[in-house]
This record gives structure tokens, sequence and C-alpha cells, in this order.
């Protein structure tokens, strides 16, 4: 879909959103199946709305997507339904996670958007490279976080 219109009916669009969004509490929870099953999930969704994921990438604790919505749906309404199936989907597959996130909800409130122009390639390599970069970040920082709580010296 890179650079075309789309159409509906009476309608030539082109309409491409990233957003992202992350679990409740920022917890570091879409690891291994759940990564997986997040995928398939979000994929399913989006095609049941006519929604394209252009790009799409499950950060440990966040999710990126760059996203072609159809003008007949509002973004508010395309998170909303996102983000609410998916929650019911992973806790459907996942019943040992409800435990941890109170009232099957396993999104956080909100999210963030942004829409853009023909410098798609710029936002989906972003997408792309962002775990890179994290990884890179992590590796230049040495410092040892110390615990304020532990009683380190003179606490006692």
């Amino acid at each position: 879909m890179a650079q075309k219109a789309c159409s509906l009916s009476h309608t030539k669009w082109m309409c491409k959103y990233h957003v992202v969004f992350t679990p409740k509490y920022r917890r570091k929870v879409i690891y291994n199946q759940i990564r997986s099953d997040l995928g398939e999930i979000f994929r399913k969704l989006c095609q049941y709305k006519g929604i394209e994921i252009i790009e799409g990438h499950l950060m440990p604790d966040h999710v990126h997507m760059l996203l072609a919505i159809p003008p007949k749906y509002s973004v508010s309404s395309v998170m909303g339904y996102l983000k609410g199936k998916s929650s019911l989907m992973v806790f459907g597959r996942h019943a040992n996670m409800k435990y941890k996130f109170g009232n099957r909800k396993f999104w956080a409130e909100g999210y963030y958007v942004s829409t853009f122009g023909p410098n798609e390639a710029t936002i989906a390599k972003y997408i792309r490279e962002q775990e890179k970069a994290d990884i890179a970040l992590d590796r230049l920082s040495v410092k040892e976080y110390e615990d304020p709580f532990d009683g380190g010296p003179g606490r006692r």
C-alpha cells in the first residue's frame, strides 16, 4: 500500500497513523508466547475491520504500529476496538495473567498517535529499528542501581 490511495464507494483515501500503547503499569510482559499471540490477534482484528498494518513491532513494554485506517472509522474507535478485543483474547488464551491484571484490562489507558504524509518510510524504519536502539542504549548504560530501601551503608 506504500503510496497508493485506497477507495471506498465514493472516497479516495490515504490515512496512515503511527500508534503506540502500553500494557497496564507498563509491565514488561510482551515476551515469547504472548508476543506471538498478540501479533496474530492484531492481524486478525485489523483484518476484520479492513485496517492494514503497514509496520508493527512488539517491544517488551509497548507496541508500535503503523496503520492505514479507513476514514469511516475514527482513530479512537479503532484503538478502543484493538485494545479492548485484544485484551479479552489475551486473557482467554492466558488465563493465569488475570491475577496480575485486575478487571481483565491488559492495556493501560490512553495511547500516542501521530499522522504523517509521504515520509512513511522514515516512520516504518523507526519502528523496525526501535528495539535495536533500545538494546544499544542498554549496553551503554553500565550504572548499577541500588535499592533505596535496602538499608545500604549506614542505614540499619
